[in-house]
């Protein structure tokens, strides 16, 4: 199993911190989120580690959704820059969010909004193909204006693009998908929480309610070689979820 965890643990401490206590607690992945305070990021710092890398494209004031086009082509660029770090670095993947639908294009134009997600979802797809990444679309959880939510129109729309997705295992749980609704051959990559299904928690793995063996025993039997990335909310649940994750499965 590849596994490894989100720089987003450690998002109020200098990337360096996080990459060591990552590195040091014997990990071999991080996703980098690519995107404020870690915008700009020193290659030579990565190298400097002995870990390898996947990428979170920025999702803070981005929408390839978006209904109006400066912010989507704006967005789409966003995106293409992380395709082109990931590219730089030799990172094993990418993780775009599908957009969102604001109040009013969500309450008026919603067509619109997906119309330009898949426009984009498709132009980005392409984009990285000729650069030779991985690059993967995410499931959202039940928030309002997050798109995406069904797991089964995701994979309908990622397969009929030759794309993969990130399966959020958190997030399928907030949108009340049960272990074994979770699985599609279109997954490329896993971000793995936990939560009680009534909020998007990034609990530490076994900290809620999810039956993460089934899903990841499922995976895994379908020959999942993608990477488990620990997703949550600090230093301590990274090391909670490795845990977890050497008393649950064959590491």
């Amino acid at each position: 199993m590849k596994i490894g965890a989100s720089s987003l643990a450690g998002i109020e401490h200098p990337l360096e911190d996080t990459l060591e206590f990552i590195e040091n607690l014997g990990l071999e992945y991080v996703e980098l989120v690519h995107q404020f305070p870690a915008e700009n990021i020193d290659v030579n710092v990565l190298e400097s580690y002995n870990l390898k890398y996947s990428i979170h494209a920025p999702f803070m004031d981005v929408n390839i959704a978006s209904v109006q086009d400066k912010s989507r082509l704006n967005s789409i660029k966003q995106i293409k820059d992380s395709i082109d770090f990931a590219n730089e670095i030799n990172a094993e993947a990418v993780v775009v969010h599908p957009g969102l639908a604001p109040f009013l294009a969500n309450k008026y134009f919603l067509d619109t909004v997906y119309k330009y997600s898949n426009e984009s979802i498709e132009e980005i797809g392409k984009y990285s193909e000729n650069q030779g990444v991985l690059t993967t679309i995410e499931n959202m959880p039940t928030f309002d204006g997050m798109i995406y939510q069904n797991l089964k129109d995701l994979d309908e729309l990622l397969v009929s693009l030759d794309m993969s997705m990130t399966l959020d295992i958190g997030h399928a749980n907030h949108a009340g998908y049960s272990p074994e609704a979770m699985y599609f051959d279109s997954i490329k990559h896993i971000h793995a929480h936990d939560n009680f299904g009534d909020d998007d928690a990034h609990l530490a793995l076994g900290e809620g309610s999810i039956e993460l063996n089934t899903i990841i025993n499922t995976l895994e039997k379908n020959n999942f070689d993608g990477i488990y990335i620990i997703e949550v909310n600090d230093y301590d649940s990274i090391k909670n979820s490795y845990e977890y994750m050497k008393k649950n499965f064959k590491i």
